[in-house]
């Protein structure tokens, strides 16, 4: 059996092996023997074809750790108004326990509320989602209308 053969069996086989961890990083790695077995076919060496299988490898794995940041970066799932059709809703408080958190019922359900980082002590009245961590909706109160 030649090189080029040995590599993509190796790529076929990390591949397989991906399918049950469920990460993307041996798909790299598969990535790179696939570009080993290609050097290998072009009749190059030995020392070629690791260049290149690591050459690939680093390649993927570069590329997945930026997607994975700028997938990070992105708005969390649970703080999506477009996932998450809690924010923006409005409650209506008729007391504080303390300064800045109290208890609400919203939906059915007793809620802890907590006041975003920037809004004074709380008031009584109407107030809006702004995000929601666990079972704590974090608001702000609204201006009062006339």
């Amino acid at each position: 059996m030649d090189a080029s053969t040995l590599w993509w069996l190796l790529a076929l086989v990390l591949g397989m092996a991906e399918l049950f961890t469920g990460t993307f990083f041996l798909v790299m790695i598969a990535l790179g023997c696939a570009l080993a077995g290609l050097a290998a076919f072009m009749g190059l060496g030995l020392t070629w074809q690791l260049l290149a299988a690591a050459a690939g490898a680093l390649a993927g794995a570069v590329w997945l750790r930026a997607r994975n940041r700028s997938r990070a970066r992105a708005v969390p799932a649970d703080q999506d108004p477009q996932i998450n059709l809690d924010i923006g809703a409005r409650l209506q408080i008729g007391q504080w326990l303390s300064a800045r958190r109290t208890e609400v019922r919203y939906r059915g359900a007793t809620w802890q509320v907590e006041l975003t980082p920037e809004s004074a002590d709380g008031q009584p009245g109407e107030h809006e989602i702004r995000r929601v961590s666990g079972n704590t909706l974090i608001v702000r109160a609204l201006p009062v209308q006339h």
